[in-house]
């Protein structure tokens, strides 16, 4: 069995998680987000197979 992961929507599942769970660290988390979905782009790391 293969199951393919998508990196990008991994890292969304886990900044809505930290945001529901610590909504205090909002801008954090989302500045975190931004740039790991940034460097996701340029690198074209778009896809990672488990």
């Amino acid at each position: 069995m293969t199951i393919h992961l998508a990196l990008g929507p991994l890292v969304s599942l886990i900044a809505g998680v930290l945001i529901l769970v610590m909504p205090r660290l909002l801008n954090y988390i989302v500045a975190i987000y931004l740039i790991v979905i940034g460097l996701i782009g340029l690198f074209g790391m778009g896809s990672t197979h488990f």
